[in-house]
């Protein structure tokens, strides 16, 4: 591979982002199970959950009757998101010290060019160390940070140490790397896809480039392709800070089915508040809301609502998400995945144009 033609791109992840901001801000918090998100009275569902938590098996989207139950110790804390955006500022703000190429996925992930890079380094993972270090520094937060040629491997290696990580994953490394990697690791391969792959014989990375991009296609479509590049280490797209979206949405696969609709109802409130923050940094709105439905047998059902005016508010996307949702639930099956989108977007609008709902919960 010609060196001058190496990209150097980092991927930064906050570790455990809302709870350990709330651990940072609460001194009594430190060290133990937390999770922030709403309560078992309310049938609340976890939105995050501490590293002392995830030992219990707790993870985000469920429900915090179930999170309590495998922890008896857990500390459940409501949501503050104007303090979770405002430290997302202060790290983004680190990131274009480096580099204008920066491309945020989240309030709590991105990633950075750093090819060319206004500190004049010519190491990538010394400038993620130098990243790291300002956050901490700046926040008392830790991130994980990934560095490699691209942004797929970029985002594995970022996972690969956490949390307070740093992993380099070096072109002549890129391919033995990918291959020992089992399937379900793969970053855009989703739990479907990979029980999908594993029925069709495809457990690792080294299985899946065996297959012919012509027959990865046959049984995934379009995302075939994408799934033989990076099968060999390969991915092309670059690092976007303008990227131009048809719609913005997020989604959550439960650990569990689930088939009561008065816990869904409540699943799809983070999932609203996530959607929200995505539509005010993308300074976007949208008239059509789209709710997704994956049950237990993998078939998926859609059902959009289009109104006059513009969705901006979680309060409105949260309400028509759940009545779509009960007006369309099935009796028949459980649900494994939920997903709200927004799209027909307007024109980027100005933050005054915004009024932040709080998430009741």
């Amino acid at each position: 591979m010609n060196q001058a033609s190496v990209r150097k791109i980092i991927h930064i992840d906050m570790d455990a982002f809302y709870a350990s901001v709330e651990q940072r801000d609460e001194p009594n918090y430190r060290g133990k199970p937390i999770v922030v998100g709403g309560s078992p009275e309310k049938r609340g569902a976890v939105a995050a959950a501490s590293y002392e938590a995830r030992k219990f098996g707790i993870r985000s989207a469920m429900p915090s009757r179930i999170a309590v139950q495998r922890c008896k110790e857990l500390i459940i804390v409501k949501p503050r998101f104007e303090v979770y955006r405002q430290v997302s500022q202060q790290i983004r703000e680190i990131f274009f010290r480096c580099t204008d190429l920066v491309e945020p996925l989240s309030l709590d992930e991105a990633y950075l060019d750093v090819t060319e890079n206004k500190l004049g380094m010519s190491s990538a993972i010394a400038i993620a160390r130098q990243i790291k270090q300002q956050i901490q520094e700046e926040t008392h937060l830790t991130a994980s940070a990934g560095v490699s040629i691209n942004k797929f491997l970029a985002k594995m290696a970022s996972d690969m140490d956490k949390p307070d990580g740093l992993y380099l994953i070096t072109p002549d490394r890129a391919e033995a790397f990918v291959a020992a990697l089992p399937i379900e690791k793969f970053h855009g391969i989703g739990q479907v896809t990979a029980t999908k792959m594993k029925a069709l014989g495809i457990h690792t990375g080294a299985d899946l480039k065996t297959w012919s991009e012509a027959d990865l296609v046959t049984h995934f479509g379009k995302t075939g392709r994408f799934y033989y590049a990076i099968a060999r280490g390969q991915d092309d797209r670059p690092v976007n800070p303008n990227r131009i979206r048809k719609s913005i949405g997020a989604e959550q696969t439960f650990e569990d089915d689930v088939d009561n609709p008065a816990i869904l109802t409540q699943l799809l409130e983070p999932i609203a508040q996530r959607v929200c923050d995505r539509l005010e940094k993308a300074q976007q709105s949208g008239h059509t809301l789209t709710l997704k439905i994956r049950y237990a047998d993998y078939q998926v059902a859609t059902r959009s609502m289009t109104l006059s005016h513009p969705f901006r508010h979680q309060a409105e996307i949260l309400s028509t998400a759940q009545d779509l949702l009960l007006r369309n639930l099935s009796d028949r099956q459980k649900v494994r995945l939920l997903g709200i989108s927004i799209s027909n977007l307007h024109q980027p609008i100005t933050p005054q144009d915004y009024v932040q709902l709080q998430l009741d919960i």
